[in-house]
């Protein structure tokens, strides 16, 4: 078996340097900032646009929340969520948004293998983990929270 030389090792380091893409942290905080803060603004300017209809703060949140979703969806649909995320990366993630994303790019993916094996069987691929432990997290909490209670802590 050969041995591999100094002089490949050097070379094969510069290779992975050349192709290892260079990223700014200032500035993908910038985008991020800026993707995020655009989100914001549009669901501001719904609930805005909500309590300008006089309805109460829970039907504008909902609103909000639901719309945000929606539009998430179909830039999703219209394969245009991947390259604001791309560029936006965690501002675009992030909020309600990259769920919305995450649960109807899986369900996109998975259409053609049917509506029960396909959608059914894999929507949650990758919402699933956040669901699970979403709900144990607030499971943990609510039970240290409750043992509390009984000890008189809160």
């Amino acid at each position: 078996m050969a041995q591999i030389t100094d002089f490949q090792k050097k070379e094969y380091n510069k290779y992975v340097e050349n192709v290892t893409p260079k990223h700014s942290l200032p500035k993908n905080m910038c985008k991020a900032f800026i993707v995020g803060g655009m989100i914001c603004c549009i669901g501001q300017f719904i609930l805005n646009t909500c309590k300008g209809m006089d309805l109460s703060k829970d039907i504008c949140g909902s609103w909000s929340s639901l719309l945000l979703i929606l539009l998430s969806v179909l830039l999703t649909a219209f394969n245009l969520f991947a390259p604001l995320a791309k560029f936006g990366g965690a501002g675009a993630l992030v909020p309600i948004t990259g769920f919305a994303n995450g649960v109807a790019a899986s369900a996109i993916e998975f259409k053609k293998e049917g509506q029960v094996f396909g959608i059914g069987c894999q929507i949650f691929k990758i919402a699933g983990p956040v669901i699970l432990y979403g709900i144990f997290t607030s499971w943990v909490l609510g039970l240290g929270y409750w043992i509390g209670k009984m000890a008189g802590i809160f």
